[in-house]
């Protein structure tokens, strides 16, 4: 019997739980310098987005993620998780 638990996270712009593997990693360090994490395992306070372009589009109008990291989120970001959306539809 190998039950595995699977791991759950919160997307910060729908509120829905999903499965880690279903979301994307934004990480701010300590430095201040937020990134897109596709490991999960760079260090410093990350919030979890779905790879979805109107959730993406959603936490930028609402400015979801620079709330949640505390720190100014760069365009470029809201770009490679964009990019990042296309590639996953194909």
């Amino acid at each position: 019997m190998n039950n595995r638990k699977i791991p759950l996270r919160k997307c910060v712009a729908t509120g829905e739980m999903k499965a880690k593997k279903e979301l994307v990693r934004v990480v701010r360090s300590k430095e201040g310098d937020v990134s897109v994490d596709l490991t999960g395992k760079k260090n410093g306070r990350g919030a979890y987005i779905t790879l979805d372009k109107d959730c993406i589009l959603q936490a930028k109008k609402k400015n979801i993620l620079a709330n949640h990291l505390k720190a100014t989120i760069e365009e470029s970001v809201y770009d490679e998780l964009l990019e990042l959306a296309e590639k996953e539809k194909k």
